[in-house]
């Protein structure tokens, strides 16, 4: 099928293929095939050939604005979990045994990571030795949300206990240097796991345990994307936090 609305902007400005091509930085055979076969240039082509003709981009290729449309899914993404559970606990300890400069943990408790791999204090001492900055941030027992947390999630006092066996399951690790244990009292909206450009993000559901809401694996890909979102909310909860001194 033929873009006849191609064909016509380019008689209107005097445009031959081999003029048009080289303006687009393309070979005349591929303006052939925009015209006669109504093939789709890459975006970014078809942006500077749009600005050559002094038209609009999407009335000259329809199918772009489809494509941006269908495109829901961010460069970032690298898989998709329905639920916590259904992550491998492998996942988080692979991620933290790459890591060479940042671990940075966000939870009210997640108790499930020693539960599930007891050896987690041994890894992290192993990748603070190595210079790996270690920062984990848990919920404070004795605070409003978590409290509130509780309620919402119909586990009542669990959630203050899970975060209190949350800090005895990190409290060895305080005062190893390079490892530093917070405790927060703000309103989590995502648990976060990160290890260098990685970051596994357990999204909460009111009304939900954590382990039944989805995770998302991102993968860093430049700077103002999700993963630095996500990263900039840690930051932002690690400046209130409380350090836990040693005993």
């Amino acid at each position: 099928m033929s873009n006849e609305r191609l064909r016509a902007a380019m008689a209107a400005g005097g445009w031959t293929y081999a003029t048009f091509a080289e303006k687009t930085e393309v070979d005349p055979k591929s303006v052939e095939r925009w015209v006669n076969q109504g093939r789709v240039p890459r975006r970014a082509t078809a942006m500077k050939a749009a600005e050559a003709l002094g038209g609009d981009v999407h009335a000259l290729w329809p199918a772009l604005r489809q494509a941006r449309a269908a495109r829901a899914v961010s460069p970032e993404l690298v898989a998709l979990y329905d639920r916590r559970a259904d992550v491998p606990v492998s996942r988080y300890t692979d991620l933290f045994a790459q890591a060479r400069e940042h671990i940075d943990v966000l939870v009210y408790a997640a108790v499930f990571l020693h539960e599930a791999y007891p050896r987690l204090n041994d890894l992290l001492r192993e990748r603070a030795a190595e210079g790996c900055s270690v920062r984990i941030a848990l919920g404070d027992a004795d605070s409003e949300n978590v409290r509130q947390r509780g309620e919402e999630e119909r586990f009542g006092h669990g959630i203050e206990s899970r975060c209190r066996l949350a800090l005895m399951h990190y409290r060895p690790l305080v005062g190893v240097p390079g490892i530093e244990i917070r405790t927060h009292g703000t309103t989590l909206y995502n648990s976060l796991y990160r290890a260098d450009d990685q970051l596994l993000v357990n999204a909460h559901i009111w009304g939900a345990n954590a382990f039944a809401a989805p995770v998302w694996h991102l993968r860093r890909n430049g700077a103002g994307g999700v993963f630095d979102t996500y990263a900039q909310s840690f930051d932002a909860v690690w400046a209130t936090a409380t350090p836990v001194q040693e005993e």
